[in-house]
C-alpha cells in the first residue's frame, strides 16, 4: 500500500509549509536577496492554496524550530541557506519530516534541493575576466561569520574562484567582507594594500557592492577603465550600481517557485525519490568588464640588450 502523506491522514492538514532562515545576527540586516527568497517563496505557496509560516532557526534547538517542526505546525519545511553541516536537516531527516532545501549539503540525498552551482559560476567570472587579459584578480566573498558556519555558497564560491585562479596558473587571494558598504570600501583597501596592482576583482557578496564601488573610486579607479568587476548577484542589485554590474544572475524567484514545487512533489510522493535541481545562469554582460590596463608603475622594467656606443 502506497503511503499516505500527512495531509491526506488528517483530512485537510494544516495547509501551511515553513521556512527556515538564517537569523540576521546583531548588527545586520536582512539583504535584499534573502527578502526576495522569502517573498518568493510565500508567492509561490500561496498559488498552491499554502500559507507559509517563517522561522529565523538556525539550530535545531531554537524554540522557533521546535515549535513548527514538534507541534507540526506546518505540513513540510523548506531550508532556505543550508549549511554544509547543519543539524536543523538532521533533525528533520531523523523525524522523517518532509522538507526540501534551497542550497545543498552533506545530506542532498534525504531531501530534494535547487541550488545554483556557485563554484562554476565563481570560475565562469574569472575566466570571463582573464579572457580580458586580466591576471591580478581578487575575490570578494560573504562575510567570516557566514562562511566559518559552513554556508554553502560562501564555502563553494570561494572553491570555484581558487581551482579556475590555479588551473590559470594565476595566485588566488580571496577575502571575507561583510554584508554592508563600509565593509565593501574595506574589503577594497585590503586588497589593494597587498597588490596594488591587481586589475579586477569577482564579487558574491551584492551587499557590499556600493560600497567595492566607493573603495576603488576613492583609490583613483575607475570601473571599467581602470578596473573591472564581475559577480555573482541579483538582477536589481546589478542594475542599480554604476556602472551595471556584469553578473552571473541569481534568479531567486525561479529558484523560490523550483522549491515549492519539489515541496509539493514530496508531499504529494512521499516515497518518491528525492529531485535535484542544480541551475547555472549565464553571465549578463554589463558595463562594469573591460579589457585590462596595467596599472602605472605596476609594469616590469623593460629589457634592452646591450649596445656598444663607442663609434
Amino acid at each position: 500500500m502506497a503511503a499516505r502523506t500527512r495531509s491526506e491522514d488528517s483530512g485537510s492538514g494544516t495547509h501551511t509549509l515553513g521556512l527556515l532562515y538564517p537569523p540576521a545576527g546583531r548588527g545586520r540586516e536582512y539583504t535584499t536577496m534573502q527578502l526576495a527568497f522569502v517573498g518568493g517563496v510565500a508567492e509561490a505557496a500561496t498559488t498552491h492554496g499554502y500559507d507559509l509560516l517563517l522561522s529565523p532557526g538556525h539550530t535545531h534547538e531554537d524554540p522557533s524550530f521546535l515549535r513548527m517542526v514538534g507541534d507540526r505546525r506546518v505540513d513540510g519545511v523548506i531550508v532556505m541557506e543550508i549549511r554544509r553541516e547543519d543539524d536543523r536537516v538532521e533533525r528533520l531527516a531523523e523525524e522523517g519530516f518532509p522538507f526540501v532545501a534551497i542550497g545543498r549539503n552533506h545530506r542532498a540525498d534525504v531531501s530534494g534541493w535547487v541550488d545554483l552551482d556557485f563554484a562554476g559560476l565563481a570560475g565562469g567570472c574569472v575566466q570571463h575576466l582573464a579572457d580580458l587579459g586580466h591576471t591580478r584578480i581578487a575575490f570578494v566573498n560573504r562575510s567570516e561569520q557566514l562562511f566559518n558556519s559552513g554556508y554553502g555558497f560562501a564555502r563553494l564560491g570561494d572553491e570555484g574562484y581558487t581551482e579556475t585562479m590555479k588551473k590559470l596558473l594565476l595566485t588566488p587571494r580571496a577575502y571575507l567582507c561583510g554584508d554592508d558598504l563600509a565593509s565593501g570600501e574595506e574589503a577594497v583597501e585590503r586588497i589593494l594594500q597587498d597588490d596594488p596592482a591587481t586589475t579586477s576583482l569577482v564579487t558574491q557578496n551584492e551587499a557590499a557592492l556600493e560600497g567595492v564601488y566607493r573603495g576603488l573610486t576613492r583609490h583613483g579607479r575607475s570601473v571599467p577603465r581602470d578596473f573591472s568587476v564581475v559577480g555573482v548577484s541579483a538582477g536589481p542589485w546589478a542594475e542599480q550600481v554604476n556602472p551595471p554590474l556584469t553578473a552571473a544572475e541569481i534568479p531567486a524567484k525561479e529558484m523560490s517557485r523550483v522549491a515549492v514545487e519539489l515541496m509539493m512533489q514530496r508531499l504529494r510522493s512521499p516515497d518518491a525519490p528525492p529531485r535535484h535541481v542544480l541551475l547555472k545562469p549565464l553571465i549578463t554582460l554589463r558595463a562594469s568588464t573591460g579589457r585590462c590596463r596595467p596599472v602605472p608603475g605596476s609594469e616590469p622594467e623593460p629589457e634592452f640588450p646591450d649596445f656598444d656606443l663607442n663609434f
